[in-house]
């Protein structure tokens, strides 16, 4: 098939574009940098620089591109980790997620796309129901103020594009990733690598929020099970090992030769790190996937991060 990936450059975005070229799949990727252009096209994608908060630069890519599917992955989330560039990034890809999905729904119905794939995130879950939550499950209706934004694009994202009639619309509910090109990996600059090791990613209250993590390669692999498999709805992406964090956390430390995190109170952490941070760390809820292992045929390669953080962040 022909696929159009927006947001090719990123973590997940280009090692989706290597297991999609692999399978005989021609990929047009999206990046907002020329000079991420020569990255893109090594890796056996046509690489294209678009503005995805331009209506008519996005219009105009995908009218180009003619792609039969489009996998949405557009996130401005790399960087420095100082709480303004947090929040900035934040705000960008909260934008990313509401006006840049309508101009991608909107470029794909003009074109004729049959499928549109869009990266959704698990750590929202709603807070009630148990440790784990399936599909059925819906985004936090009542999230922390400070949560509120980021939240709100989330379901912008699932509401919009499982709610097209014209093509399968699909929504991936990623755990959080790990491995190499994200910001936990063994890579120097990671950022939350280097923030485990300075003792700057402490355990917040009880640390009871189970999270759900994921391998980038078995999070690609996911994707591209949807590309070429996928009905209208909802998939979760993760490992079989859904974790409070007091659990992963310490043997994440432990894994990387750091020192154990430090332990903060609720009450100290939210004016320091805010509401939605205090919630994340205290009443998350992980995901299964059976579904999507079921569905798609996916099988993650690092079914639990206990191996996973061992052999998996280089």
């Amino acid at each position: 098939m022909r696929i159009f990936i927006a947001g090719a450059s990123g973590a997940i975005g280009a090692r989706l574009v290597t297991q999609l070229v692999a399978r005989g799949h021609q990929v047009v990727g999206t990046t907002r940098s020329q000079a991420k252009t020569g990255p893109l096209r090594a890796l056996g994608a046509e690489p294209v620089v678009v503005d995805a908060l331009d209506p008519d630069s996005v219009a105009d890519a995908v009218a180009k591109a003619a792609p039969e599917v489009i996998v949405h992955q557009l996130t401005a989330l790399s960087g420095p980790s100082g709480m303004r560039q947090v929040k900035r990034m934040a705000a960008a890809t909260n934008r990313l997620r509401t006006e840049g999905t309508d101009h991608l729904l909107a470029a794909a119905r003009a074109v004729g796309v049959g499928r549109f794939v869009a990266q959704g995130n698990s750590l929202w879950m709603e807070r009630t129901g148990g440790p784990v939550a399936d599909e059925t499950g819906r985004i936090e209706p009542n999230p922390p103020a400070d949560a509120a934004a980021a939240v709100a694009a989330l379901r912008h994202v699932e509401d919009a594009v499982t709610g097209i009639t014209w093509a399968d619309g699909i929504v991936l509910r990623y755990g959080s990733f790990y491995g190499p090109g994200t910001g936990l990996s063994a890579a120097p600059d990671a950022v939350m690598t280097e923030q485990i090791r300075k003792r700057r990613f402490p355990i917040i209250g009880s640390g009871d929020g189970v999270w759900s993590l994921v391998h980038i390669a078995d999070a690609a692999a996911a994707t591209a099970a949807a590309v070429e498999e996928g009905e209208t709805g909802i998939y979760h992406v993760a490992d079989d090992d859904p974790a409070p964090v007091r659990v992963w956390l310490p043997y994440l430390a432990r894994t990387l030769g750091a020192e154990p995190p430090r332990r903060v109170p609720a009450w100290l952490a939210r004016p320091l790190a805010g509401e939605g941070a205090v919630d994340m760390m205290t009443r998350a809820r992980g995901i299964s996937c059976e579904k999507t292992k079921r569905e798609l045929g996916w099988t993650p390669q690092h079914p639990s991060w206990r191996t996973g953080f061992v052999h998996g962040l280089s």
